[in-house]
């Protein structure tokens, strides 16, 4: 049975202008100790997907709407105090973006991973600081850790202190938000190969927020590109980076820079678009070069390139579907 099952998610925020929808019908299904990888410009909707998951949304959210299973419980219809005390920290919890924003600057860390611990009042003070020095043992940090405040930390120490208050319930599943954003390559290496160990180890899946397609690649299993709202393609790692089949996924790319190749780097043209008023038929359409004229009319379907691999993209229509000029 997989771990998460989402279908037609769709999530809005109530504006001045109207509806803006930043999260528009994604769906997707993930097995347990696999991760996905979400990738795309800021804006696209990556962080509101997370939200909309973990159910920790603003005022103004409108939504979320469609289906949302967790290890098989429909998490969507439960209350929010039914799905705090089944869902969230048992089974996904989330490490948010910005270490230093997701830490109390008045609170000794160790305090800090306790508190979900403590919260239910189902385990002694004495169980969860014990729970707690064995996790920042587990993330690689010394123990003396525990009594120190956030200012006291390097960022990569306290990016390790926000994966671990993520996991110190146990959860199966942890969304992390740009957890290496900030941080320097080498600093950003011992993150990754971090996560890497914890779910060889635990058997934990993860979704992993980025901007960086080779940094998902690292850790990921799958990749869904999203792109104003939307997954516009999604499937294996070594298949969506070998046989890219969307052009913004080609875009992304081809904007990162190539270590052993004479390739200079190239730009996306153009702006993400305006989730208030998108435009018509393929959101990329004014950014493509591709672009044809059903792409600025119709909205293309998830088009199978192969099997567990889909592109939103209408030059991936097989020939025997293309519509007669």
């Amino acid at each position: 049975m997989p771990l998460i099952e989402v279908e037609d998610l769709r999530l809005a925020y109530l504006t001045d202008r109207g509806l803006l929808w930043a999260v528009d019908g994604t769906s997707f299904t993930l097995e347990p100790g696999e991760a996905l990888g979400l990738v795309g410009e800021s804006g696209s909707g990556k962080s509101s997907l997370a939200l909309a998951l973990m159910r920790l949304l603003p005022r103004n959210a409108h939504g979320p709407e469609g289906v949302v299973r967790l290890d098989g419980v429909e998490a969507l219809s439960l209350g929010e105090e039914e799905f705090r005390r089944r869902l969230r920290g048992n089974v996904i919890s989330m490490g948010f973006q910005g270490a230093m924003n997701s830490l109390n600057p008045v609170m000794r860390v160790g305090h800090q991973i306790a508190e979900p611990l403590l919260i239910d009042g189902e385990v002694t003070r004495q169980e969860a600081h014990a729970k707690v020095r064995s996790m920042l043992e587990m993330v690689g940090l010394p123990v003396e850790v525990f009594g120190r405040y956030p200012h006291e930390l390097s960022g990569g120490m306290k990016q390790r202190v926000v994966i671990a208050m993520a996991l110190v319930r146990d959860p199966k599943l942890v969304v992390l938000d740009e957890p290496t954003s900030a941080l320097d390559v080498s600093v950003q290496a011992q993150i990754t190969n971090l996560l890497k160990r914890l779910k060889r180890e635990l058997g934990l899946s993860l979704i992993f927020i980025t901007h960086d397609l080779a940094l998902a690649s690292d850790v990921c299993d799958y990749v869904a590109v999203v792109y104003g709202g939307r997954v516009v393609e999604i499937g294996g790692i070594e298949g969506v980076l070998q046989r890219p089949s969307h052009p913004y996924t080609e875009k992304l790319l081809a904007s990162a820079p190539k270590l052993r190749a004479g390739v200079q780097p190239e730009f996306i043209p153009g702006a993400p678009p305006d989730l208030l008023d998108p435009p018509s038929g393929c959101r990329f359409s004014p950014r493509c070069s591709y672009a044809t004229d059903v792409c600025f009319t119709d909205d293309p379907p998830a088009f199978t390139v192969e099997p567990g691999h889909t592109a939103k993209c209408w030059l991936r229509q097989p020939a025997a579907d293309t519509p007669e000029a």
